[in-house]
């Protein structure tokens, strides 16, 4: 994939919703998993700083790729610029595991 393009990621992780860019979405090697790479973020010296991307950057400070599990990714989006990277908190009631199909889940037998 070409470093031109950029990709929204939109994830589940310990519920609630993450809103990353990123430049490299692909499958990976580890069945069940995409890795993401090459994270985008706001500039730092910007004079107004968004908690919910502070706190994605600091997160993912000094990760080269991040491997999401399949069924935990809601939406791929390729997009022509950077949006603002947030975290939305999730309900908490809902469980973004039980929404996993049998093909991810041992039957029990």
């Amino acid at each position: 994939m070409s470093d031109k393009h950029l990709y929204k990621v939109t994830f589940f992780n310990q519920q609630e919703v993450y809103e990353i860019y990123v430049k490299h979405v692909y499958q990976g090697d580890l069945y069940g998993f995409v890795i993401v790479e090459d994270f985008v973020f706001g500039e730092k010296s910007a004079i107004v700083i968004d908690p919910s991307e502070e706190k994605l950057r600091n997160e993912f400070e000094g990760v080269s790729q991040s491997f999401i599990p399949m069924h935990e990714i809601i939406r791929i989006d390729q997009v022509k610029k950077r949006g603002t990277a947030k975290i939305i908190a999730g309900n908490k009631e809902s469980n973004s595991s039980a929404k996993v199909s049998k093909i991810y889940q041992p039957d029990g037998k």
